[in-house]
């Protein structure tokens, strides 16, 4: 019996092996690769960004994962790869490539989309296909005097001083009423998917620096969160409000809070999010009727701060992505 359970284990080790995976969960026999970009916009004149591929765990053997690029931007015209495929080299769980703008002096707005070619059967790809813009830098599309390359907004006009994007005022940016079920809904990376505490709101302030010391924040039903003394949001700052748990990770720039109350408790039937100040005027609203009772996902404005709300993943830009707290819906600090 131990001579038979050897040759088992030893049969397991050499199938392993023949996968390219260096664990025995059903999730490493198939695992999953994401792509990720270190920006959406590459500069048509010398600019550079890496594409990044990342497995959720390790190989025990080089493995190459090729790429295909599309979009309006030609290859080898308006810009270069340093390679068709990204390697991902063994006992490694990344690899990546960098994409360089050529300057050919064509103004007109071009992109990129970044995917996964034919990928062995282990392989089991995520949802994951990257836009990226070319931006020539003597190009100004909504001319106001802010090159597309630096250019925040480079769609609506707004004052240099602020990227090139106008003052919004004091908004919320993205709301998670209805986590997903499983553990994909642990917004608040804690560990644990809790159907209230993953819940949270994001604010950005286009303001000048704002004393929210004493604010409330509101539904329907009650005051869910007071925020404490000392809260002090910069311009062009993030402020996100989790129902509650314990907020472990990476939320950007973000300032981060739990709800006071122990909870938002937003209700998926319909519901109205307000904060007011000290003096019980209304500061922001959020409207969740005429929403979807279930969207498992957060909705969020696109593009970021200045467009209308949707549903998180079903933007390209998101990868997929059902949430983004205190970052941009590309999963890239503000």
């Amino acid at each position: 019996m131990p001579m038979l359970r050897s040759k088992i284990i030893s049969f397991i080790s050499l199938l392993l092996l023949s996968l390219g995976t260096s664990r025995c969960t059903t999730e490493d026999v198939y695992p999953t690769v994401q792509l990720q970009s270190s920006k959406t916009v590459l500069e048509a004149d010398g600019g550079v960004i890496t594409i990044k591929a990342v497995l959720n765990g390790p190989v025990v053997k080089d493995l190459n994962l090729p790429l295909q690029f599309r979009g309006s931007a030609v290859l080898n015209r308006d810009y270069s790869s340093s390679s068709s495929q990204i390697v991902i080299l063994a006992n490694s769980s990344e690899g990546s490539i960098t994409l360089s703008g050529i300057n050919t002096g064509d103004t007109a707005l071009k992109f990129i989309e970044v995917s996964l070619g034919q990928i062995e059967k282990i392989i089991n790809t995520s949802p994951s296909t990257l836009r990226i813009e070319l931006a020539n830098c003597t190009a100004d599309r909504d001319n106001d005097s802010v090159s597309d390359c630096v250019d925040d907004c480079p769609d609506l006009a707004g004052p240099v001083g602020n990227n090139g994007c106008p003052w919004l005022g004091f908004l919320v940016n993205e709301v998670l009423y209805d986590p997903p079920s499983d553990i994909s809904g642990d917004a608040n990376g804690d560990g644990t998917r809790d159907p209230l505490a993953d819940e949270f709101v994001e604010f950005y302030n286009s303001n000048p620096t704002l004393d929210i010391s004493g604010y409330t924040l509101s539904d329907a039903t009650s005051v869910r969160h007071v925020f404490p003394a000392g809260t002090i949001l910069p311009s062009k700052g993030i402020l996100v409000v989790f129902g509650g748990g314990n907020p472990t990770g990476s939320f950007g720039n973000a300032l981060v809070q739990t709800a006071s109350s122990g909870e938002l408790n937003l209700s998926n039937a319909g519901d109205v999010l307000t904060m007011r100040d000290s003096a019980n005027n209304t500061v922001v609203v959020f409207d969740i009727n005429g929403l979807s009772s279930n969207p498992d996902e957060s909705y969020t404005r696109n593009p970021d701060l200045t467009g209308a709300f949707v549903q998180h993943a079903s933007v390209p830009a998101a990868n997929g992505a059902f949430f983004s707290p205190g970052k941009k819906l590309n999963g890239l600090p503000f």
